[in-house]
């Protein structure tokens, strides 16, 4: 039995706070990971915080860098 839950396009951009043409942009440009179903996309929760890894600007939990000329 199938147990995956899928996301919508819609969903995440909302989640993304951008715009649905954006996400499908990343989809297309092969940055999202996404399964085609006809006329929609669904993406994979884990394929989204994937992305959502590989674009941060630090990997979690490393610390930010401190800005220059500050003591300590």
């Amino acid at each position: 039995m199938l147990t995956r839950k899928f996301m919508t396009v819609r969903e995440v951009a909302e989640l993304a706070q951008v715009g649905e043409a954006t996400v499908r942009q990343w989809i297309r440009q092969g940055d999202l990971r996404a399964i085609d179903v006809g006329r929609e996309f669904r993406i994979i929760p884990r394929d989204f915080e994937r992305f959502l890894d590989q674009h941060a600007t630090r990997a979690e939990g490393e610390a930010a860098a401190k800005p220059r000329g500050t003591a300590r």
